[in-house]
């Protein structure tokens, strides 16, 4: 089998989103799409900022096994859920930052609401920081195919852009290719951090 040519710049990106600590203690799993059928997903148990090509495993987006028989990500459903949600979504990163984790615990709405902040323009589609960015919040669930599912039965009556927030667990984005991906998470990384900065100064 031959990988698609842009896994390398999802290895990259890896390495960048090991360096910020993004996904401590091999948490966290990234993805690209080749095609409708395949996509190819981070293995299970590896360290995210160390990664190679043969860290990851080209997994069957239907039916989420992996060919190979090595064992991909525990969240591979939400994944290939994205991808058969989205056809033009071609890149997928989750990370455990704490920005993230913390506030999707104390946000206790199914809803994060952004705005105000010049940085939404990093997000596909945002042009200006009068417009709203709405972040859906997912219970947490060991359970990844019913997770799934309830993701699945949200977006079926709500849009469901740019990324969406597990609590207590992380964030979850994804884009076009591997660079939309990224600027996403760096954007979505961006705004929690001001926004969990502000929620504090306003507790004081």
């Amino acid at each position: 089998m031959t990988q698609p040519l842009h896994l390398e710049a999802l290895v990259e990106t890896c390495r960048w989103i090991g360096h910020k600590g993004w996904a401590p203690a091999t948490g966290g799993n990234m993805s690209v799409r080749e095609d409708a059928r395949w996509c190819w997903l981070s293995e299970s148990g590896r360290d995210k900022g160390s990664l190679t090509r043969d860290d990851f495993l080209q997994v069957e987006i239907a039916t989420n096994t992996a060919p190979s028989g090595r064992r991909p990500s525990a969240e591979t459903g939400l994944h290939t859920l994205i991808y058969r949600l989205f056809p033009e979504a071609n890149a997928v990163l989750h990370v455990h930052t704490v920005n993230a984790t913390v506030l999707s615990r104390i946000e206790t709405s199914p809803l994060l609401r952004l705005q105000g902040y010049e940085m939404q323009k990093s997000l596909a589609g945002q042009q200006s920081h009068l417009d709203t960015v709405d972040i859906p919040l997912f219970d947490n669930d060991q359970d990844i195919a019913a997770l799934a599912e309830r993701i699945a039965q949200y977006a079926e009556t709500t849009p469901l852009r740019y990324g969406f927030l597990l609590r207590g667990h992380g964030l979850t984005c994804w884009g076009r290719d591997v660079s939309e991906a990224r600027r996403h998470l760096e954007g979505l990384e961006f705004l929690f951090e001001c926004e969990l900065r502000l929620r504090q100064l306003e507790r004081k």
